[in-house]
């Protein structure tokens, strides 16, 4: 009997899962809105995932699959893990599970190379290193309590910042006081500080301020420009960290981009990480993933089935991708 398989990929604004089998069939596709449990707490998080998988598994005509693939932002502790290890075990979706973070469904991905890093720059930042021995490298991710820096929400934070400074007098003049008072329609960025203050303004919608910050920056707004190159700087500074603990600054490696920031290609900010990482680390490569991270996570099934071959992995990624086209995986987008 051909075996089957639920992939999942649960980010801090969408859910994607895949069902699909060995053959790199692929029987459903769905999104839903975003499963961190940093977001949503543990409970919550799994109510949706319960949720989301068994509307997949019913496109399917499946009553379960036999093993599930979970990739999800804010599995970063092994105590997470194993708790979301233990709640989504007794849900039976399928035989077996395996839990872990989404940054390694974006690197499978982006690469096959065992020897690779992925930094995702999204809502948030992390990464992530593999190594051919099985040896890997990665980062606390807890926000600014570990350490972090950078990601949608903190540069859209962060425009606002030097915006209202800007208008009041404590900071330089920048373009982002007009783009930040244009994107919320108000009159200067002191109402849409009062209206986010107020509650008037959700503060989710300040994740569509950051691309904004980009055209500020390719303008010439030293403000804008200075963010930029930080946020380029952190972006290298994880994955040489990454690279250097796993001994591979001086190899041929693989490093993966993902998230919406980065997906986005913006020439200042690829272009300031691509001479960063390679001052670095001279042999690495750098792409950014075009397959959606919920197919790296079908391949690591495939994997753990023992039976992906080149051809089954062009058709899982395929199907992915003629899904993604023709909007299967449904309207929430990162």
């Amino acid at each position: 009997m051909t075996r089957t398989f639920v992939a999942v990929d649960g980010g801090g604004s969408k859910t994607d899962v895949v069902v699909g089998d060995e053959t790199g069939r692929v029987l459903a596709c769905h999104r839903g809105p975003g499963s961190s449990p940093h977001s949503l707490g543990l409970d919550a998080a799994v109510n949706l995932l319960d949720s989301l998988v068994r509307e997949a598994l019913a496109v399917a005509d499946l009553s379960m699959a036999d093993r599930a693939e979970l990739y999800l932002a804010g599995a970063d502790l092994p105590i997470e893990v194993d708790a979301l290890m233990s709640a989504v075990s007794e849900l039976g979706w399928a035989g077996e599970h395996r839990v872990d973070n989404d940054l390694f469904a974006l690197l499978r991905a982006g690469t096959a190379d065992p020897n690779a890093i992925a930094v995702v720059c999204g809502s948030g930042i992390n990464c992530v290193g593999c190594r051919a021995d099985g040896k890997v490298a990665r980062f606390l991710a807890l926000g600014g309590v570990s350490g972090d820096w950078g990601g949608g929400r903190h540069l859209a934070n962060l425009m606002l910042w030097h915006a209202a400074r800007a208008e009041d007098g404590r900071g330089p003049a920048t373009l982002l006081s007009g783009v930040v008072a244009d994107h919320f329609r108000r009159p200067a960025v002191a109402d849409v500080s009062i209206g986010l203050h107020l509650g008037e303004i959700d503060h989710t919608e300040l994740d569509s301020l950051a691309p904004k910050l980009f055209d500020a920056a390719s303008a010439g707004d030293p403000v804008a420009r200075r963010v930029v190159n930080r946020q380029a700087s952190e972006i290298v500074a994880m994955a040489t960290v990454a690279a250097d603990r796993l001994g591979l600054l001086d190899s041929d490696f693989a490093v993966v981009l993902g998230g919406g920031v980065l997906r986005a290609r913006q020439p200042m900010l690829m272009d300031e990480v691509t001479a960063g990482m390679l001052a670095a680390a001279p042999k690495a490569r750098i792409s950014v993933a075009d397959d959606l991270p919920v197919a790296g996570a079908a391949l690591l099934a495939l994997e753990a089935f023992g039976t992906i071959t080149p051809a089954v992995e062009e058709r899982i990624r395929g199907a992915v991708g003629d899904a993604r086209q023709h909007t299967a995986f449904g309207t929430h987008d990162r």
